[in-house]
């Protein structure tokens, strides 16, 4: 019998569960931990130097607020549609940036975490890709990347075109050779295809909403864009993969479904994407009752872990290829619990 192939787990931003998001010690600790791979999101400082930060606006993940000297940068922007105030990464050079240190963006869930505000300066792209190749040279152990590439259609209509500026990185820093360890997802279609384009030899992932759509199409088509729910039709799936090697959503998107009698489970996206031949990945797996559907929720505290090594299987059971999580170790735990379960009865997931 052959083996199922395990998901990978996919350090989302670092270990951020532990360590603040996007910090050199929280991508130390998820490579410690075990991660397959790791995530960063990438926008651009105003000269064009890629930055690792959840979203460009950066007040809720640095210290920017109370610096008196960039008080005067605060501004009110509209990105992807969505209005907002604060201080945007286009804004400051990589010099002004690498002054300021980084703070967790859940502080009331994730106290332990926010003991280690203001520790560590904010990364660029350049330095994680230095980090995994060392971890590669002293553990022997490859880790991947998968690179977010957020807000592309924005950063290029004020003259940051991510597509050159990402491709120009990995290129530089010898990922672009095609061996596996690369992978790059984003909201919009068009960035992956003119990564392409350039000649990244990356797997391409396109990442799906619930509800919405792209804000590429938007900024092309306006109201008459298609939505990200008509990818997830099983025509959709299909076309996708003409130009796309997956697919990533929301957990919740993944519905499984439960037999209580084969104690295995399966979802219809998880089914259709592979039928389509498109690889299937899911955000974010979280222990804490906060994120946690409510019959696997335990007590009244947000903050505390609920059942989470069940919400996790039924997850990781339906034959998805990966998952993101912010503690690395409970997504492998739980993954060894699936495959070890799935070993003894001679199958894992559903259709896969």
């Amino acid at each position: 019998m052959t083996a199922p192939r395990l998901p990978l787990v996919i350090g989302h931003r670092g270990a951020p569960g532990y360590r603040p998001e996007h910090t050199r010690s929280s991508y130390e600790l998820a490579i410690a931990l075990g991660a397959d791979a790791v995530e960063p999101d990438i926008v651009a400082s105003r000269d064009g130097i890629l930055v690792l930060r959840h979203e460009n606006e950066i007040s809720g993940t640095t210290d920017v607020a109370s610096r008196a000297e960039f008080a005067s940068r605060r501004t009110t922007k509209t990105i992807d549609g969505a209005r907002q105030n604060g201080w945007f990464t286009e804004d400051f050079t990589w010099a002004e940036l690498s002054t300021l240190r980084a703070r967790e963006r859940l502080p009331k869930i994730r106290q332990s975490s926010a003991s280690f505000d203001l520790q560590a300066p904010i990364m660029r792209l350049s330095e994680l890709l230095e980090l995994l190749d060392r971890a590669r040279e002293e553990t022997g152990r490859p880790v991947g990347l998968v690179a977010e590439i957020k807000h592309a259609a924005y950063f290029e209509s004020i003259g940051l075109p991510l597509d050159e500026l990402v491709a120009a990185e990995l290129t530089s820093a010898g990922w672009n050779s095609g061996d596996g360890r690369l992978i790059v997802e984003s909201f919009e279609k068009t960035v992956l295809d003119q990564l392409r384009s350039r000649g990244i030899r990356s797997k391409n992932v396109f990442l799906l909403e619930a509800a919405g759509s792209p804000p590429d199409l938007v900024a092309r088509f306006g109201a008459a864009a298609d939505s990200y729910a008509s990818f997830l039709t099983r025509d959709g799936l299909r076309m996708l993969r003409r130009d796309l090697e997956g697919i990533s959503v929301d957990r919740r998107l993944i519905l499984p479904r439960s037999d209580p009698d084969s104690k295995t489970a399966s979802s219809t996206l998880v089914d259709d994407a592979h039928a389509a031949g498109l690889e299937i990945y899911c955000w974010t797996l979280r222990p804490e009752n906060r994120f946690l559907d409510r019959p696997f929720r335990r007590g009244d505290d947000p903050s505390a872990f609920g059942e989470w090594q069940s919400d996790y299987a039924l997850i990781l059971a339906t034959g998805i290829d990966g998952v993101f999580a912010d503690q690395a170790d409970l997504a492998i735990a739980a993954r060894d619990a699936v495959f070890r379960s799935s070993v003894s009865r001679g199958t894992v997931g559903g259709s896969a």
